[in-house]
């Protein structure tokens, strides 16, 4: 059976017996069963760090190999100026298509602030403080709390250290690469888990939330899931034929365990690893190209999210019965692309650029507690929309690089 089938057996059997399981209040379980959902929620949760485990030395290895190994400075801001560039594209895309879609429904379906749940805003760092904090200033630091951006750029600077510095016979050079060897192995090894893993954290998701939570906000939750799909068969596919002459079927054939595992773990970070190799290795992107990308998009990339925020602050206007004006959805656009850079580091990313959006247009910030129910099962839907893109930027920019392996691809 392939690892395709095992991860949708995994998630169809996580849905039902989490649904099941929804449906009876704690006082109604027997100890058993009570026990054995605690088990499956601990071993989701083990899967989920060994994931995250994985994530800052394969982030920080990876690109110190891929920068070292290349040829030139003029390369390296080829690649950091395209990847930057189709993201931000892409983002603004997102945005506008949502608010462009949602602007056409009434979602409000006569839905008030007094059935939902608070929202408690986190403080909103100044654009200063932002800039500021994108550069590290202790690197092992940075590598204990996950600021992605931070080691980012400590190992682009360390592999740039390297790569003039050494020779192909460098003894650091090739530790580098015998340790990412090493780390691609453990991630080797959890994919092997996979099935188990996605069907633990599928059935805490739905044992916790229930389907039927999608019902309370059916107009809001099914525009942002159309316009998500939208985004990823129509967008991505047009931008893949076009600048890198690639099939897209081809495509999301090869990146639909990758997208399944998204889905799965909700985190763009935690599937890092499977992204890495899927691009690497059957998508055929060199790994000087596929380390600086991958790592870039998972920080930065957030269509999915920009997706939500478009759909999110028509929904918010039309419940609080604000028209927007044509120069508001403007600053909507150019608020949500921007932010998508600017807050990359910072913990609940979403729900504070969503903030920042609807303070730029005056709409209540409070609003946000009207989608925080269904918000959860709606990320896992983005974070599927948003490792493909991050393959997406990284094919086109290895075809404009000369790059990528055709043949790797094609077989």
């Amino acid at each position: 059976m392939s690892l395709t089938s095992k991860i949708l057996i995994g998630m169809a059997l996580g849905v039902l017996l989490g649904s099941f399981s929804n449906n009876f209040s704690s006082d109604n379980l027997s100890f058993p069963i009570i026990f054995l959902s605690d088990f499956i929620d601990a071993l989701g949760s083990i899967f989920l760090s060994l994931l995250k485990l994985l994530v800052v030395p394969l982030v920080f290895v990876s690109l110190v190999v891929g920068i070292s190994n290349l040829t030139s400075d003029k390369q390296l801001a080829s690649i950091s100026f395209k990847a930057i560039s189709l993201y931000l594209c892409t983002t603004a895309i997102a945005i506008i298509s949502a608010l462009f879609v949602s602007s056409f429904f009434d979602m409000s379906n006569e839905i008030s602030l007094s059935s939902a749940a608070t929202f408690e805003q986190n403080a909103i760092p100044s654009l200063k403080d932002t800039f500021i904090n994108l550069f590290p200033s202790n690197p092992i630091q940075a590598m204990a709390e996950g600021n992605m951006i931070q080691i980012i750029i400590f190992a682009i600077l360390f592999g740039y250290g390297i790569n003039k510095i050494s020779n192909e016979s460098s003894k650091v050079k090739s530790f580098f690469f015998d340790l990412n060897e090493a780390i691609l192995a453990i991630v080797n090894f959890v994919i092997w888990l996979s099935p188990l893993g996605v069907f633990c954290l599928i059935f805490t998701t739905f044992s916790s939330l229930g389907i039927s939570i999608i019902f309370t906000l059916i107009n809001y939750f099914f525009i942002v899931v159309a316009v998500l799909i939208f985004h990823a068969f129509f967008t991505y596919s047009l931008l893949l034929a076009s600048l890198a002459k690639i099939n897209p079927l081809r495509f999301f054939i090869k990146m639909k365990e990758t997208m399944l595992f998204a889905f799965s773990t909700s985190s763009s970070s935690a599937t890092m690893p499977i992204t890495l190799k899927t691009v690497e290795e059957k998508l055929g992107v060199n790994k000087s190209i596929s380390s600086f990308c991958i790592p870039l998009g998972t920080t930065i990339n957030m269509d999915g999210t920009a997706i939500m925020q478009g759909v999110a602050t028509v929904f918010i206007a039309q419940v609080y019965q604000v028209d927007l004006s044509m120069m508001e959805y403007l600053m909507v656009i150019i608020t949500a692309t921007l932010a998508s850079i600017g807050t990359a580091g910072v913990p609940g990313v979403g729900l504070i650029m969503l903030a920042m959006v609807l303070q730029q247009v005056g709409l209540p910030v409070e609003g946000i507690a009207l989608i925080i129910g269904v918000d959860r099962l709606l990320d896992m839907l983005r974070t599927a929309v948003n490792v493909s893109g991050d393959a997406t930027i990284s094919c086109i920019v290895a075809n404009s690089e000369n790059q990528l392996s055709r043949r790797d691809l094609n077989s």
